[in-house]
């Protein structure tokens, strides 16, 4: 481990302050706008929750572990679904129900350990799942890079959406430093600007838009009335069985980057309440699910600045953002195909993942056991399926292919053995996609 610049406790100048945390801020930025942007919620929400969520890691996570909590991916299609079957509250109902599961396996592994989560959980079966998270969101994607707001084919939008995911690629593939931790917003920025030149933006709202504006909170109680029903938890819940790995896998990369061991110390189950805290905490202002972001993890390792107090410092300016009118206008005036173009990348990247968790845990594909699982998992998924046991009890698509994952490598014979030292395995390579 290179010596760091500011260590965990580093208390930072004023000046460093702001300028590292507003980096942190930009690393986020661009993907956690993105979620809300696809799935109808509110950008400003996003942000706000984004900030108030890495606050609650930070406290249960005793300032130990520095890391950011941005809106989670994985969650886009469920939340789709969910609104689209009862309105914005089931989609947040359903949030909150995944983070209350975070809660009851924090509580598990601090009473039982973590291999048993491992085992339940091994790369076999998560990436799989991940890819079917990637593959099947990409015709959201070039639906939206190629149509109008009518929803028929357009030259225009489609060559928008072209720019920004060359300037996105362009970004990520060819340059370095900062700039490579940041091809979202760059690609954004790019896309806004040609969009400007060809005149698909509406730039109206922005100048109508308040300097300060209280953003559309979600409240329970206040806004919608709680109603829990089997459809909103077999869309919701299945999913932390993706996310909790995801989560996994970024405190060992982290644990690699700082040179500390966060699965033992302040503990797994510490990091996992606070991921699952801050997606509860997003689920009753109105905000997506959370989860920690590598790209902030990226910053840290180029940096070598690992002080909580410059996460938290991003925290409060995302939470500051929240509350700017014209910031929430200007990320709503941006086109759909502006977006369309990042998703085409960001979802093949999802997707991408899984397939290099698969690669970088050596899975054996000449094992039928390994091979069983993966098909049944990619093709039910992708696929679509539903399996109906009522009109009111239904699992379907990536919930039903992740619960047929954990339950084949359960029941299969050949289950490999999880290594107790989690911090002692390769992890350079781990997942370090985008959130």
């Amino acid at each position: 481990m290179n010596k760091p610049v500011l260590d965990i406790k580093d208390m930072p100048s004023p000046i460093q302050w702001l300028t590292l945390s507003l980096q942190h801020l930009f690393a986020m930025f661009g993907a956690t706008i993105l979620v809300p942007y696809l799935v109808g919620l509110s950008p400003s929400i996003a942000l706000i929750s984004s900030g108030l969520g890495t606050l609650a890691f930070l406290i249960i996570t005793k300032w130990q572990v520095p890391a950011y909590l941005g809106s989670s991916f994985a969650f886009i299609a469920p939340i789709i679904a969910a609104k689209t079957a009862g309105g914005p509250s089931a989609a947040m109902i359903g949030s909150f129900l995944a983070g209350l599961v975070y809660g009851v396996v924090a509580l598990v592994i601090k009473k039982a350990g973590y291999r048993w989560i491992m085992n339940l959980l091994p790369p076999i079966v998560v990436g799989p799942v991940i890819i079917v998270i990637g593959l099947g969101l990409a015709n959201t994607a070039v639906n939206m890079a190629m149509n109008n707001p009518d929803g028929k084919y357009s030259f225009i939008h489609f060559s928008v959406a072209l720019v920004t995911l060359a300037a996105t690629i362009v970004c990520s593939v060819f340059l370095r430093g900062m700039f490579s931790l940041v091809p979202v917003l760059v690609g954004i920025i790019v896309g806004y600007v040609y969009a400007l030149a060809v005149g698909v933006v509406d730039f109206s709202q922005v100048t109508k838009a308040k300097w300060f504006e209280m953003p559309d909170f979600l409240i329970p109680f206040v806004d919608y009335h709680i109603h829990v029903t089997w459809d909103i938890v077999l869309l919701m819940v299945p999913v932390a069985v993706v996310t909790l790995s995801e989560h996994i896998g970024h405190q060992l990369v982290l644990s690699k980057v700082v040179g500390r061991d966060y699965i033992k110390n302040p503990g797994l189950h510490r990091s996992i309440l606070g991921d699952g805290t801050a997606t509860m905490i997003s689920a009753l202002i109105g905000g997506p699910p959370k989860t920690t972001y590598g790209e902030n993890i990226g910053v840290l390792a180029i940096t070598r600045v690992y002080s909580v107090y410059v996460l938290a410092g991003a925290a409060i300016i995302a939470i500051i953002f929240g509350f700017i009118g014209k910031v929430t206008a200007l990320i709503s005036s941006i086109p759909t195909p502006v977006m369309g173009g990042v998703s085409i990348l960001l979802f093949g990247i999802i997707a991408s993942s899984g397939l290099r968790m698969l690669v970088d845990s050596k899975i054996d594909f000449g094992d039928k056991r390994n091979l069983v699982i993966s098909s049944v998992i990619l093709v039910i998924g992708i696929g679509g399926a539903v399996l109906k046991v009522s009109e009111q009890f239904q699992i379907q698509g990536m919930a039903l292919a992740a619960i047929c994952g954990v339950l084949l490598n359960l029941v299969l014979p050949g289950r490999p053995q999880t290594n107790e030292n989690m911090f002692e395995l390769e992890t350079e390579n781990s997942d370090d996609h985008v959130a």
